[in-house]
């Protein structure tokens, strides 16, 4: 039997994503790694020095994993990705008040994507350019109960 443990993502400056992730979105602050370097580079098939700290947030039983790599040269820079490119894409997330929210996530560095607006939905990007889809917290009353486990 297989259980969901946590998704990851890099972000280039963990505190202002920490922030982005609880104020914004209402994660909240679980606890940080930083493993040793040689496990994490065979694990992630990277060459050493990594410096990597794993920090995790959660929100309504979903693990998000910030990762930042902090050795010279050990973290590559942002590059923009589409929606029909294969591989994860964006975290959804639904809250209260869309609008509030988006403002919310650019003050604290996100971008909001307008031409996204569908009034229950919107796109915007957290601080490193990951996709978050905001919806309506009445979007998921049109789908079936989500099923056990």
């Amino acid at each position: 039997m297989a259980v969901y443990n946590h998704t990851g993502q890099v972000v280039s400056d963990p505190e202002r994503s920490m922030r982005f992730y609880q104020e914004v979105l209402g994660f909240r602050y679980w606890c940080q790694v930083s493993p040793d370097d040689a496990g994490v580079a065979r694990l992630c098939t990277l060459p050493p020095p990594l410096g990597v700290t794993a920090y995790y947030l959660t929100l309504d039983g979903f693990v998000l994993e910030l990762m930042h790599y902090a050795a010279p040269g050990a973290q590559v820079p942002y590059r923009p990705r589409t929606m029909n490119e294969p591989g994860l894409t964006h975290l959804s997330i639904s809250v209260a008040d869309i609008r509030e929210t988006a403002r919310k996530a650019v003050e604290r560095g996100g971008t909001v994507i307008e031409e996204s607006d569908l009034g229950v939905a919107l796109m915007i990007r957290d601080p490193d350019g990951q996709l978050i889809e905001l919806l309506d917290e009445g979007f998921g009353a049109s789908r079936p109960p989500r099923p056990a486990g």
